[in-house]
């Protein structure tokens, strides 16, 4: 099974497994996700009037795995207005800094080219996505900078959004709230709500990875994510789970607070678990959750 950036394959399961009310995001922030008829009606009117745009933007972003609602974030930094400036001199439908576009190889001009933004603003997502792993920080890191995400994180000493959220400015927290109400407007806010769950919301950042690990040389290593199951990984491998969580003792805590972690085994068995993985991803899966 292939592992798109924007989990598309995995939202669909996820989002029937989870309990998405519950979710302490929502909870926490209470009013913040109400949006008033006013306002859906303003985002809708606004892709309506811009359905050509509008539809080579999902395209784009499907072709890089991206999930469409990413278009939203055109549509709160400019409305789509391609000749748009804001008052820190950011531009296009996209509000490319210079700095920013430079960073990707687009020119100052080419900030207000609509196909050539946006997919340098795909790659800018994917990139921040990876390091992030939900949309709602990518939303915030894409208004403030990754820098001033990655400082909120480490006051909060957490890496979910509704933790670190008070150490942001005010204007991200402004501008991710309009991302969730363009969300609510166009029928995705569940989707946006399954991949923030997706991410191990709820939980604050280890300990264990602030600290370096010894690394054992007769272990091989392999990066997993969030929808792989240690306990199914092992059976699958035939692995007793003594010298399983020997190898691996804090995987389901990194995975459960990260959505990301870093699996071990013996470098004969690692063989096994490349050739199983789509086995096992089908079985964690469908594996009920406790």
């Amino acid at each position: 099974m292939k592992k798109t950036t924007g989990n598309i394959i995995l939202v669909a399961a996820w989002i029937a497994a989870f309990t998405l009310a519950g979710s302490p995001l929502f909870a926490q922030q209470g009013n913040m996700f109400q949006v008033n008829t006013g306002r859906q009606h303003y985002y809708r009117s606004l892709m309506e009037r811009n359905k050509e745009v509008v539809k080579f933007i999902e395209q784009t972003l499907i072709s890089n795995g991206l999930p469409k609602m990413l278009r939203n974030l055109a549509m709160i930094e400019s409305g789509f207005v391609r000749q748009s400036v804001s008052h820190a001199n950011a531009g296009g439908i996209w509000q490319f800094t210079v700095g920013h576009g430079n960073q990707f190889g687009l020119s100052d001009q080419e900030r207000f080219d609509v196909y050539k933004s946006t997919r340098v603003a795909a790659t800018s997502l994917k990139k921040m996505y990876t390091k992030y792993n939900n949309w709602i920080a990518v939303v915030a890191a894409y208004n403030c900078g990754e820098g001033n995400v990655d400082k909120a994180m480490a006051a909060a000493r957490s890496s979910q959004y509704h933790d670190y959220a008070a150490y942001l400015p005010a204007e991200t927290k402004g501008h991710v709230r309009k991302f969730m109400e363009a969300c609510q407007a166009t029928g995705e806010l569940d989707l946006l709500k399954a991949d923030y769950r997706m991410a191990g919301f709820n939980t604050k950042m280890s300990r264990v990875t602030t600290t370096k690990r010894k690394v054992d040389l007769s272990l091989a290593s392999e990066s997993i994510n969030g929808a792989f199951d240690p306990d199914v990984i092992a059976e699958v491998l035939a692995i007793n789970s003594i010298d399983f969580d020997k190898w691996n003792p804090y995987l389901k805590e990194e995975l459960l607070e990260q959505g990301t972690a870093t699996l071990y085994l013996p470098v004969d068995l690692m063989p096994d678990f490349q050739l199983q993985k789509s086995l096992i991803l089908s079985r964690s899966l469908q594996k009920p959750l406790d």
